[in-house]
């Protein structure tokens, strides 16, 4: 009998015993291929000696302190690293311990800010439908992820509205350009500007490629630039949430960087350490950085575990192992594997709609049927079966359903390592492929009887 609550209390999950590189073994004894980082965490895969060494000395010379009082050397490091050279524009750090509060703390940070600059009229913020931005309140209202908002409505803030997401795979119209698609995603951004009064939105919320909602889904090309003229133009911030696509899982350190724009402020969590230590952040641009310095002077925001040492030694010691050994080309080489792989094994199977992404970060979206993109029945949660057919054949893979529109659709997401090899990707390939043969050829089966 377990104590946890656990995510599902009508039965308790398989306790892992050990993990090493891109493996995880059972108490039971077995072995299965860790093709999702959990939720796109483990960049390093696991025991990485490096991390772990830095772990153990950051523990025996300074275990904790509070950020109201102290600093320490951990921090300042891994904020030099991070926005020391100013990348886009960034020039400051600040963090916390998870996704969730990063993002909460980007809203209170825009928020302040307008307040700081006495524009106290800004008070919205705008974000997309099919997004997900964190699972506390703030940040649960700010995302669009139905599912998990439903719940708790009657809780979530009213100073957030939504747009139609980038998802070219539903939202680009027949014979439609990516360039219309892009620009017509705009002006719908637009309106909505106009429709709350331009100079009361404060923000507008965005991941550069959409992650657990929407299955690795990246924007048309010129969407992220359009969308930033629109927050120029109408004094706003832009606010990119990196907190799953980021730290190199696309490719390139930054995610946004592929698009040819910056963000005000970015939200960094999982690949910045790799699951080592629980650890979050906010990259903050200058301009914002300097509102409250000449201004009110304090950030008015606070947790116990800011800036917590050994989490900050575990995530310096992360991104140095990135920089050091090169991974980001080998993210970019793993990640064409994978995605030709993929392509190869099921790019016309009759119940794959698309496969999407970028680097090590891809996903499978399922289909009843491929010509009219009809969704399953969402009461099978084909996404479930195939995270069970997967690991039937030794792999993990991240499932999610409501792709289409928050109800409908199934997809399933792989973000192996930066560190797998080429044969533990082509093994990622052949689970998949299996998993969707059976799956699917089980439920046609099942509705010719």
């Amino acid at each position: 009998m377990t104590r946890i609550l656990h995510r599902s209390s009508r039965s308790a999950p398989p306790v892992a015993a050990s993990a090493q590189g891109s493996w995880i073994t059972e108490a039971g004894g077995r072995r299965l291929l860790d093709a999702c980082g959990g939720a796109a965490v483990s960049c390093l895969g696991h025991g990485h000696p490096r991390v772990v060494e830095a772990i153990r000395r950051q523990a025996g010379q300074l275990d904790y302190v509070h950020s109201g009082a102290f600093s320490n050397a951990a921090a300042e490091e891994l904020a030099e690293v991070l926005v020391g050279h100013e990348p886009g524009g960034l020039a400051g750090a600040y963090f916390v311990s998870s996704g969730s509060e990063a993002m909460e703390a980007a809203l209170k940070l825009a928020r302040q800010y307008f307040l700081e600059r006495g524009q106290d009229q800004r008070q919205h913020f705008i974000a997309r439908r099919q997004s997900y931005h964190g699972n506390t309140l703030g940040a649960l209202a700010v995302g669009g992820n139905a599912q998990r908002r439903a719940p708790y409505a009657p809780l979530l803030a009213e100073a957030f509205s939504h747009v139609s997401p980038a998802y070219a795979y539903r939202g680009q119209q027949a014979g439609e350009s990516e360039a219309a698609y892009a620009a017509r995603l705009a002006a719908e951004l637009e309106a909505e500007f106009q429709r709350l009064g331009p100079d009361t939105v404060a923000a507008f919320i965005a991941e550069p490629v959409v992650g657990a909602t929407l299955g690795c889904a990246p924007a048309p090309a010129g969407y992220f630039r359009a969308v930033r003229d629109v927050c120029d133009r109408h004094g706003a911030l832009l606010i990119l949430d990196e907190v799953m696509c980021g730290m190199g899982r696309t490719g390139t350190l930054h995610a946004w960087e592929q698009e040819g724009i910056a963000p005000d402020i970015q939200t960094i969590a999982k690949g910045l350490g790799g699951g080592f230590q629980p650890i979050g952040g906010l990259l903050i641009a200058s301009p914002i950085l300097d509102a409250i310095r000449d201004g009110s002077g304090s950030f008015k925001h606070g947790h116990t575990y800011v800036a917590h040492p050994i989490a900050c030694a575990a995530a310096l010691e992360v991104q140095h192992v990135i920089r050091e050994e090169g991974l980001l080309p080998r993210v970019q080489a793993l990640g064409e594997r994978l995605r030709q792989g993929l392509e190869a094994r099921l790019g016309q199977h009759p119940h794959v709609g698309d496969i999407r992404g970028r680097g090590l970060f891809q996903a499978i979206e399922l289909v009843a049927n491929r010509d009219g993109k009809t969704c399953f029945d969402p009461g099978l949660q084909v996404n479930l079966l195939i995270r069970d057919a997967a690991l039937a054949a030794g792999v993990l893979c991240y499932p999610g359903g409501g792709t289409a529109d928050g109800l409908h659709g199934d997809h399933a997401l792989l973000a192996p390592p930066y560190t797998a090899t080429e044969e533990e990707i082509d093994i990622i390939v052949d689970a998949m492929g299996q998993a969707v043969d059976r799956v699917t050829s089980t439920l046609r089966r099942e509705a010719r009887a």
